[in-house]
């Protein structure tokens, strides 16, 4: 190659590259917790899931409880960006709530005195449009305090150790909040 196509190869490829857009990680990933219920040894049937899918922020130096990040006594979206979605292919009991197996939204509820879950019917939306007339339910939340602080907002569906599995804490953590709540197949 002469010393004049390499120059201009050379040049090619310079602004080729420098055409192409800077690449940025995105504020907030998005993060799923599952569970698969498979049926009793011997029995027919397939597996059943429960699933939700959530936006999850991270504090980054931030305060938890502003008004632009989880402001008290607001609903907040339960994550970032989109809905936070639950998806059950069995009936459940969500912290006492009935929960028909299908697609809901989660919301929660964050105040002094206490946080609340909010199932709500509606689906498929930004995760700040809210309508309280579609809530199938809320929920109180049990609020522990943590010693080390989680950075990136956490949810778990973590299914008891008893076997048949058919129960469990639905966990969320956040800052040193850790919030729970049972759910049970129905």
């Amino acid at each position: 190659m002469s010393k004049a196509s390499f120059a201009v190869a050379s040049l090619l490829v310079a602004s080729v590259a420098s055409a192409q857009p800077a690449l940025s990680a995105a504020p907030s990933t998005r993060a799923t917790a599952v569970v698969t219920l498979s049926p009793p040894r011997g029995a027919q049937g397939s597996p059943a899931r429960i699933s939700i899918d959530y936006g999850q922020p991270h504090l980054r130096g931030r305060a938890l409880h502003t008004p632009t990040l989880v402001p008290l006594d607001s609903v907040w979206r339960l994550g970032a960006n989109e809905a936070t979605a639950l998806d059950t292919g069995v009936d459940l009991t969500i912290g006492g709530a009935a929960v028909p197996k299908g697609k809901y939204t989660l919301y929660a509820l964050p105040t002094a005195r206490g946080w609340k879950l909010i199932i709500n019917k509606n689906t498929g939306q930004w995760g700040t449009d809210y309508n309280a007339e579609h809530d199938l339910a809320r929920v109180d939340l049990q609020h522990r305090a943590l010693t080390q602080p989680v950075e990136s907002f956490s949810i778990w569906l973590v299914p008891s150790a008893q076997a048949p599995a058919r129960s469990g804490e639905l966990r969320f953590a956040w800052d040193t909040h850790e919030l729970t709540t049972t759910w049970m197949v129905r």
